[in-house]
């Protein structure tokens, strides 16, 4: 596409301020409220250095009320080093690095909303498309499988009816929910407590490369910045700031979940949550959140319909199937839950002989109706 020359003059304008701006994202005592509140004062991004540039001997801020002790000085010190840092700018681009900033109009409109915005997002992939609704889908690290396949399905199930899935690609019920949203039909995103080369944990490195394909992976910290328990509060705050609505599956009364809803209701963000056992301590921030007003979410249509859609497919062919199914096969499926039973349990309550009884299961799991977790505990599929 061709510039004119007033067109031209103003994208170098907007490119040189970004500079400016990637420049003082390099320095991370300054945080993104500081940042915007200096090129608030200032008028622009380049001025903050002009001044710094011609004032390198000033201790003090010219910004009082906005920047904290030693502020001032870390951007003194940072000039000498605004060449390099320019440098780096210019090789984004060959290293397939996205740079989104509020300059920009591609910058995620509902992150624009929360007080504290990030001032920088370093992006590896895409974002995510503003034209189609996001849930955010946290839960616990240490999750139990029930929690993780739980995590999995409604991402998947919400993906395939074109909702954006958005995590914290964390271990547990961050993966399990980026894992589901790749087996449906829409984008997911991970959002890092850390910088985009690095893949944190490890062992999701194979989410993290699929993602780069079918999603993004995106981070407001240096791209070479190590994971930090400082960080992930952070990064909650732009996972419930670039969503419609955050589902938290599994969450100990104290955990990072829980700080995500929190941030979520801060941000007037719809939370909903899984219900779980009254003895279980996984399920224990779940309960509460319920309790203290949030939505109980039993199946992804509870948050479809927040949404405003309809899940056209899974739902409906599901239950259609179900219907199908023969007299015994249906008295069995009825004595199922999506928490796994275990096999003595089923036998009481179907009152069926071991053989029948894991007969029917074999049918029912080849079927795709029922899944086994081990050790004889069987569940419903979604």
């Amino acid at each position: 596409m061709k510039m004119n020359a007033g067109e031209s003059e103003g994208f170098f304008s907007l490119t040189k301020e970004k500079q400016y701006l990637f420049w003082l994202c390099q320095i991370p005592s300054l945080g993104a409220t500081g940042i915007r509140k200096l090129g608030e004062t200032f008028g622009s991004f380049e001025q903050i250095y002009e001044y710094a540039l011609y004032n390198i001997e000033e201790r003090e801020t010219p910004a009082k009320g906005i920047l904290r002790k030693g502020q001032w000085q870390a951007i003194c010190e940072a000039v000498p080093h605004f060449e390099q840092c320019e440098a780096d700018f210019e090789r984004l681009r060959e290293r397939k690095i996205g740079f989104i900033t509020p300059l920009d109009e591609e910058y995620p409109g509902l992150l624009r909303e929360i007080p504290d915005y990030p001032m920088g997002l370093y992006m590896r992939g895409r974002i995510p498309d503003p034209d189609k609704p996001g849930v955010a889908i946290v839960g616990a690290r240490g999750c139990s499988a029930y929690g993780e396949r739980i995590a999995e399905e409604f991402a998947r199930m919400l993906s395939d009816e074109g909702v954006q899935i958005i995590s914290g690609l964390a271990a547990g019920i961050d993966g399990a929910a980026h894992r589901g949203a790749l087996k449906g039909k829409t984008a997911t995103f991970g959002i890092l407590g850390c910088g985009v080369n690095i893949c944190y944990p490890s062992s999701n490195y194979h989410l993290y490369e699929e993602m780069l394909q079918r999603g993004g992976i995106i981070s407001e910290f240096t791209l070479d910045a190590r994971p930090s328990a400082s960080h992930f509060p952070m990064r909650n705050r732009i996972i419930s700031g670039m969503v419609d609505a955050v589902l938290v599956v599994e969450a100990r009364e104290k955990s990072g979940s829980l700080i995500t809803a929190e941030l979520g209701l801060e941000q007037g963000k719809e939370i909903f949550a899984i219900p779980g056992r009254l003895t279980d301590r996984l399920s224990s921030g779940c309960n509460k959140l319920i309790q203290q007003g949030a939505g109980m979410a039993i199946s992804p249509g509870d948050i479809l319909e927040y949404l405003g859609l309809k899940c056209k497919k899974e739902l409906i062919l599901h239950e259609n199937h179900v219907n199908g199914l023969e007299k015994k096969e249906k008295m069995l499926y009825s004595c199922l839950d999506f928490k796994p039973k275990h096999l003595d349990k089923i036998l009481s309550e179907s009152g069926l002989s071991l053989a029948e009884c894991l007969s029917i299961l074999m049918e029912l799991e080849l079927g795709g109706y029922v899944f086994r977790s081990g050790n004889h505990y069987y569940g419903k599929r979604l």
